[in-house]
């Protein structure tokens, strides 16, 4: 099983930014899947809100995050980015990231780690 570690999570304030990290350490297949980044608010579903593909070419913003948001790989480190700029409350969630299916982003291939918390202050 591939393990993908979420980081990069912490208090910013609105307005504000910060990257998350998704590693997948020792995975040298990271670079032949998407990576989608997810969030989830308590109570709620998790939802996508970016993805890209295996190649890069393809990419995927959810509406409320388009504009503010940019996914990106390196696939030499093993490593996927979720940077977030001008960070609004609604943003706050834990955030997780998961390889995905290269023609459907909604659908994760791997089980969930544990994600990483951005709590957004005013």
């Amino acid at each position: 099983q591939v393990h993908l570690v979420e980081s990069g999570g912490r208090i910013v304030q609105t307005g504000g930014s910060l990257r998350l990290s998704c590693a997948a350490p020792g995975w040298p297949s990271f670079g032949d899947y998407a990576v989608g980044w997810f969030r989830q608010t308590p109570g709620e579903e998790r939802d996508l809100v970016a993805a890209l593909s295996a190649n890069g070419r393809s990419i995927y913003y959810a509406k409320s995050v388009k504009g503010r948001f940019n996914v990106s790989r390196d696939n030499v480190k093993n490593t996927a980015y979720l940077q977030m700029d001008n960070v609004k409350p609604e943003d706050a969630a834990i955030y997780y990231c998961n390889t995905v299916h290269d023609s459907d982003f909604e659908k994760s291939l791997e089980p969930w780690g544990q994600g990483t918390q951005v709590t957004v202050s005013s």
